[in-house]
């Protein structure tokens, strides 16, 4: 518990802060109407905190949904090309053509595939993330020594041993670094997406904003954004402290 108050309240406190301070500092340079004081926002935030926080619900369980389907797709997908030489060399030019194309491309696809609903987001956010966690998994898999391996075998262990005592402890930490980058990248198209046949999420409420000229209105929206981020990133250092216990600094 001490690791955990330590973790996520003194990063959450200096990260927050710092931002503030930023934030004042352009304030009083630039001296614009569109970048409202600190002060003000934050007054105007809690005027508009019941509808803000369903607009972040909606936008927390989009990320949550196409995040852990991503799991479940991208882990054993990038362990299978791992071990499999053969296949990864049949699927990795694939891989390596469609991995670098923004993805954001696809939007007008999964629309027409799956409706303007919630469904074709989340099928953006996976087709973001699910490439990142294959990536990721297959290098950690062909990372580990053979020699690894082969004290596993002297130990006649089975094929579910060395999954669970050797694989998957060793890919752990590439997970976990793939959806370090994958949060922000998912969060930045899905403030796209969300400005399309939508009237719920961050990105909605942010632009709804913009176009009412209400700036107060914008910032508390992108200050919620923040705040999502971090809290994922404050997730995903927990669970990896949790599951990666040897690896943590």
């Amino acid at each position: 518990m001490n690791i955990i108050r330590k973790i996520v309240g003194n990063q959450l406190i200096v990260g927050f802060f710092s931002f503030i301070v930023f934030w004042e500092i352009i304030y009083l340079f630039v001296q614009t109407h569109t970048i409202p004081s600190p002060l003000e926002t934050f007054s105007y935030f809690f005027t508009v905190l019941d509808i803000l926080g369903l607009h972040s619900l909606g936008s927390l369980l989009r990320v949550l949904a196409a995040l852990s389907i991503s799991i479940l797709i991208g882990i054993p997908a990038g362990i299978f090309l791992g071990v499999n030489k053969k296949v990864n060399r049949l699927f990795s030019p694939f891989l390596y053509y469609i991995y670098p194309i923004p993805k954001v491309a696809f939007l007008p696809v999964f629309m027409l595939l799956f409706g303007l609903g919630n469904v074709s987001k989340v099928m953006l956010i996976i087709w973001i993330v699910v490439f990142q966690m294959i990536l990721s998994v297959r290098d950690g898999v062909m990372r580990i020594p053979v020699s690894h391996f082969k004290v596993m075998e002297s130990y006649s262990a089975t094929i579910k041993q060395q999954y669970r005592f050797l694989i998957i402890p060793s890919i752990l930490p590439q997970v976990f670094s793939a959806l370090r980058i994958s949060i922000g990248i998912s969060l930045a198209s899905l403030f796209f997406a969300e400005n399309y046949a939508t009237t719920y999420g961050v990105g909605y409420f942010i632009m709804s904003a913009w176009t009412k000229m209400n700036y107060e209105e914008m910032f508390c929206g992108i200050i919620v954004l923040g705040f999502i981020g971090l809290l994922f990133f404050k997730l995903i250092d927990l669970l990896e402290i949790h599951f990666t216990p040897w690896a943590a600094k």
